[in-house]
């Protein structure tokens, strides 16, 4: 590889993460023609195909997945040293980029995001809220925010936020025409409102008391993969809904939702901002860190 191969190195790391040359262009505000002049010319250099192109979009082909992997780091490195040898007295400046579920974001995050950037005037947070899991080196996150359990080994995990705690809630009138359950296996007897992951797969309600751990595969004609729109077609009677606490909270005390099976929903272990091990880090992410550290948990 050509040293000159360096820029379209980074070039090919932006239209992989954007999933589209006229996006790469946008973040690098440079032409579209320019964009794929670089990947084409770096593709040639390398010998192999790095995207597949078709009229809708652009995707890592295998090869380009695998130079992706050992790239990202590298990248990053780069990125930190050149913002680290900018940074000029006690001015934090940079963006962080972070990978979160929509729940995490509304919970816990968006708060800290703020009292963070109001802190630091000069640092900013581009935060993409996915409830899938992501790679976060692959996709050139600088962090992102799951549950412990979802956690790779390899991660350095921080506490962000309190323990968490799930609610089963149904409308007033969903109630009027539906006993209420006493323990989980009543749900049998009961309407879910079932939620999918963005994997494919559909979310078992999960239930603790005194050690004691089960699941239910709620059953139900509606499905859907928003936490919102899930708390509105409880709201407007469709079924009962395994929510987070803190989402349906509001409801309960106003008496819109009722709440169920209590002394089965345990607090758990809440979120984890987590992030890869790396000697260099920059400012702006150390002090993100501290944030969340100092946060109440």
């Amino acid at each position: 590889m050509k040293r000159t191969d360096l820029p379209a190195l980074s070039i090919f790391a932006t239209v992989a993460r954007h999933g589209s040359f006229r996006g790469a262009a946008r973040a690098e505000g440079i032409s579209v023609s320019a964009i794929s002049h670089a990947v084409r010319g770096l593709e040639e250099s390398l010998g192999f195909r790095l995207l597949d192109r078709t009229t809708r979009s652009v995707a890592p082909t295998e090869a380009g997945r695998r130079l992706l992997e050992g790239l990202a780091p590298a990248l990053a490195s780069i990125s930190d040293a050149i913002e680290g040898a900018g940074e000029t007295g006690h001015q934090i400046t940079g963006t962080i980029r972070l990978s979160v579920p929509r729940s995490a974001a509304e919970l816990v995050l968006l708060p800290l995001v703020l009292a963070f950037t109001k802190r630091h005037t000069g640092a900013a947070v581009d935060m993409r809220v996915e409830d899938g899991l992501t790679d976060i080196v692959a996709g050139s996150f600088d962090a992102g925010v799951r549950f412990g359990e979802s956690l790779e080994q390899d991660m350095i995990a921080v506490p962000i936020g309190p323990r968490q705690r799930t609610a089963i809630v149904g409308s007033p009138a969903y109630f009027e025409t539906h006993p209420t359950p006493a323990t989980p296996h009543d749900l049998a007897d009961h309407v879910g409102i079932r939620r999918r992951f963005a994997g494919g797969a559909l979310y078992d309600w999960e239930f603790e008391r005194d050690g004691f751990a089960m699941t239910v595969a709620m059953q139900g004609p509606i499905t859907l993969n928003d936490d919102g729109l899930i708390v509105e077609a409880a709201l407007a009677g469709a079924g009962l809904v395994y929510a987070f606490e803190g989402q349906v909270l509001d409801s309960i005390k106003a008496g819109t939702l009722v709440r169920v099976l209590e002394d089965w929903c345990e607090p758990f272990s809440g979120f984890y901002l987590y992030y890869p091990s790396r000697r260099l880090m920059r400012p702006v992410m150390r002090a993100f860190i501290d944030c969340v550290r100092s946060s109440p948990q």
